[in-house]
């Protein structure tokens, strides 16, 4: 994955010269690599068809949320070899700002965008207004729950299971350095199952290992906020978190914790860098390109179907970046390599046999449903700092 970023990384700069980086600018497109004769053989959008994107934050910042979706998206620009004036990027779109996110989505529709990608949950209402409006308009939504028959959907993964792995990693960590305390940087309360469903599957990893292990929270109410994100890792570290993890858009928890000499679990990217190396651990990361390539052939081709998606390991939607052996515990990868396994061929299922903060022990596996909308609570050993 750190490989991969570093390309994208060189082609962004190289190819992407263009990007419409905030509401009010003229519509442009991205420059953009040409077709390989494969991509080409294998498939060819018509020259016609239009895609757009519409990012939080901005696409210069190489690292975090918006950085795994762009990374995706290029990686399908140059997959299916699209020509520069069929795509255009909105990006550095504050999701509260509906005003700032209606006039982006018009100048996507304006722009004549076909398909139409928004890749933060707070775009999901003035998406649906969009999709009303524009019938002929196929509207793709990251995370949220509202869709229609027609022509807008949502899609996320099972990204839980790829913290459940990062979790394990944390815990040997812990474990083999006599720690029991991990904090967790969350955008959003427990009110919110995205997030709240995130840190329950962290700290089951990390109590697979360690089932004495807790993990305490720092709530920042923003889904993309630097300072508060690093203030509410501070926070934690202050309060004897060996190990820091995080569901926030930037690397800040992970620079808080290279800063006091802690460790840490990233998010969306690989955070192992040169600022820290010596505490990053490993990463849940996104491979968006999976499903950004799937959704632009089949809109392009008419096939699009306005169903949900919700992909994981085996689509090979998430992963794990590499994991920093320098710091890492013995037989970690070994630990890793067989609960992911054992994920892939179902006999290990996360969200199953566990214990609530409550003292409810659910026997049952959970269903997609309840995993997506309904884990309003959290487990046994979690708690808010």
């Amino acid at each position: 994955m750190k490989k991969l970023t570093k390309v994208l990384s060189l082609l962004l700069i190289a190819a992407m010269v263009l990007v419409l980086a905030a509401c009010g600018t003229d519509p442009a497109t991205p420059d953009t690599p040409e077709p390989s004769s494969t991509a080409a053989a294998e498939f060819v959008v018509p020259a016609d068809f239009k895609v757009g994107i519409l990012h939080i934050s901005s696409v210069a910042i190489h690292s975090g949320y918006t950085w795994a979706h762009h990374s995706g998206f290029l990686a399908m620009v140059e997959e299916l070899g699209l020509k520069a004036d069929q795509v255009v990027v909105k990006d550095d779109v504050a999701d509260t700002d509906v005003t700032a996110t209606k006039q982006a989505l018009q100048e996507l529709v304006d722009a004549d965008c076909k398909l139409i990608f928004a890749t933060s949950y707070n775009y999901m209402n003035s998406v649906n207004e969009f999709a009303d409006k524009y019938p002929d308009v196929i509207f793709s939504h990251c995370s949220g729950y509202l869709s229609n028959t027609t022509n807008f959907n949502n899609y996320f993964g099972r990204i839980y299971e790829a913290r459940y792995l990062a979790g394990i990693a944390a815990g040997l960590k812990m474990k083999a350095d006599g720690k029991t305390l991990a904090g967790y940087v969350a955008a959003m309360d427990s009110t919110n199952s995205e997030v709240t469903g995130g840190v329950n599957a962290w700290a089951l990893g990390i109590q697979s290992v360690l089932p004495e292990a807790e993990v305490k929270i720092k709530v920042t109410n923003s889904w993309y906020d630097p300072e508060a994100e690093g203030a509410a890792a501070q926070a934690l570290i202050d309060a004897g978190a060996y190990v820091i993890g995080q569901h926030c858009d930037t690397e800040n928890p992970q620079l808080k914790a290279a800063a006091a000499k802690v460790f840490g679990v990233g998010y969306n990217t690989d955070m192992t860098t040169d600022t820290t190396a010596a505490s990053h651990i490993i990463a849940p990361v996104w491979n968006w390109s999976v499903y950004y390539t799937e959704t632009t052939k089949a809109v392009a081709g008419g096939t699009w179907k306005a169903e949900n998606y919700y992909g994981g390991t085996a689509e090979g939607l998430i992963a794990l970046s590499p994991l920093n052996t320098a710091i890492a515990a013995e037989g970690t990868q070994a630990a890793l390599d067989a609960a992911r396994a054992a994920i892939l061929d179902g006999t290990l299922i996360v969200f199953n046999n566990f214990t609530k903060a409550d003292g409810t022990v659910v026997s049952t596996p959970l269903t997609d449903a309840e995993i997506t909308g309904g884990i309003d609570y959290y487990v046994k050993g979690v708690s808010l700092l």
